[in-house]
């Protein structure tokens, strides 16, 4: 290569929260000042804002410049990053050397341009490599615990650390001395560091809405699938105009911010660690933290009441709880299993025993084909979640899950913003033996762009995936195999491919 030819170099940027002194552009300026007293031009930027360096997982920057490096496509001869733990601060220091590794193994090295070793192989450099990269670790530990006892101190005293604040309740913004600021609004978060967030109840309507659903379990003795569907039949909103689904009225009842108690540290994920459920002794509870919506007697009521219908309950009392429920009806039906008092929900008898229909089998019930229904509508949502699961496992910086209220159908949103619709049609022959998938969209997501995921024969599995701009007809319809109504959209020859045609298909609306 001639003396005055620059060789081709990409720049990775990464910045979390930490330090101004590793803003983007400091870090940018000392890469340029280095590239350029080193003969190197820098023909690529990576970048990765507001990331933690624990891991690599959410860093899509960095994800990016490793493919194309390793893809051999890159034309890039060398990476410049401002210094080690901008790399990373990884736990475990053979992941830093590991991404570093898979670089130089393709003749593209990492070099840090503002440490004070050569990164060269000699070894000196390999010694004061580890040591930095043990450093930038073991910085994240120290600064972890810090924080975690801050938050922890907080949560003592009554201050909630984030998170929505649920159906009925709002944040409001209180000086460090607890006079109250004002309500902050979705999305809002404080300006001022010594601020802090309590909750307080919210709109009137919300608030009775709550209490309501405390008289239904209490005095009407009703089930939660009982109350949410009565809460829908009265056109009663959840969250987002959203319907109420069991799991919507559950949290209500069971959590205790409702009769104003603030509790931290149900759970743990640390340091890119898998989230963990702690035990209760290791929990922070201040009651009386908040404004009450229900009264602690109440609250307290109402836990005994869904205790008592679940977890207290062995296999066979709850086998003989449902074989009386079918002597006294003379038949068992979805709707009286949920409308009952004495028995647990549907839901849980197909936790316990697989399907409902094994429950009626084994209670010996002669008509358990009728919940042959009901297992496929749960195959079908099971199915659902694996199918969102897995375009999220093969997306992690680019997609996440959006789940809106109670609804049970989730919602994937793009880093860009973009949000689709998740849709499964399920199959069935008609009258002249030919197979048609019906296709029943929600009926406030019709104008999202929509992933349909169409059922093989038997419903058991994918049989296509099609991208489309949104559901152009207002009642349920059935499609053929090859219906002229699938090309408003695009057809996923594979899943891989979704963040892509997603973007088209909108750009295309």
């Amino acid at each position: 290569m001639a003396a005055n030819q620059t060789i081709p170099a990409a720049q990775y940027l990464r910045v979390s929260t930490e330090h101004q002194q590793y803003s983007l552009e400091n870090q940018s300026a000392a890469i340029q000042a280095y590239a350029e007293s080193h003969n190197f031009e820098v023909v690529g930027t990576y970048s990765d804002a507001g990331k933690s360096g624990l891991g690599l997982r959410h860093r899509t920057g960095l994800r990016q410049l490793l493919r194309a490096v390793v893809a051999g496509t890159s034309g890039y001869q060398a990476i410049l990053v401002y210094d080690v733990s901008r790399w990373g601060r990884f736990q475990d220091t053979d992941e830093s050397a590991h991404y570093e590794f898979l670089c130089k193994s393709v003749g593209v090295p990492v070099i840090y341009c503002a440490e004070t070793f050569a990164n060269d192989g000699t070894l000196s450099s390999l010694i004061m490599k580890a040591l930095k990269r043990t450093m930038a670790g073991e910085y994240s530990r120290e600064l972890g615990v810090k924080v975690m006892a801050g938050q922890e101190r907080l949560a003592r005293l009554g201050f909630k650390q984030g998170g929505m604040p649920g159906f009925g309740l709002r944040r409001m913004l209180v000086s460090p001395t607890g006079v109250r600021k004002q309500e902050l609004a979705l999305g809002e978060r404080k300006s001022i560091a010594t601020d802090r967030v309590i909750l307080v109840p919210g709109p009137a309507d919300e608030v009775e809405c709550v209490r309501d659903i405390f008289r239904m379990l209490l005095s009407r003795k009703q089930t939660v699938h009982a109350i949410s569907r009565d809460l829908n039949r009265r056109g009663v909103r959840y969250r987002n105009n959203s319907q109420w689904d069991y799991s919507a009225v559950y949290a209500v009842l069971t959590h205790p911010k409702y009769m104003g108690c603030h509790i931290f540290g149900r759970t743990s994920g640390r340091l890119c660690a898998p989230t963990l459920r702690l035990p209760k002794s290791k929990w922070i509870v201040k009651p009386a933290a908040f404004d009450p919506i229900v009264d602690p007697v109440i609250f307290a009521e109402a836990q005994k009441i869904l205790v008592g219908r679940t977890v207290n309950q062995s296999d066979e009392e709850m086998l003989n709880r449902l074989s009386a429920l079918a002597t006294s009806k003379g038949r068992l039906t979805l709707r009286l299993i949920e409308a009952s008092d004495e028995i647990a929900s549907s839901t849980t008898y197909r936790r316990r025993f697989g399907s409902l229909r094994r429950a009626c089998q084994l209670i010996g019930y002669s008509r358990p084909e009728q919940f042959v229904r009901s297992d496929r509508y749960c195959r079908t949502i099971g199915l659902r979640e694996e199918l969102v699961a897995n375009i999220v496992e093969m997306f992690p910086n680019e997609v996440s899950i959006v789940r809106r209220g109670g609804t049970r159908r989730p919602q994937l949103r793009l880093s860009n913003g973009l949000v689709v619709s998740t849709l499964l049609a399920r199959s069935r022959r008609i009258r002249s033996n030919a197979l048609r998938w019906m296709i029943d969209p929600a009926w406030d997501e019709r104008q999202c762009v929509t992933l349909l995921a169409r059922l093989h024969e038997d419903n058991c599995s994918f049989l296509d995936f099609h991208v489309l701009p949104g559901v152009d007809r207002p009642k349920v319809f059935r499609l053929s195999l090859s219906d002229a109504w699938l090309s408003r959209g695009e057809r996923l020859s594979e899943l891989s491919h979704f963040c892509e045609v997603a973007v088209r298909v909108h750009e295309g609306k």
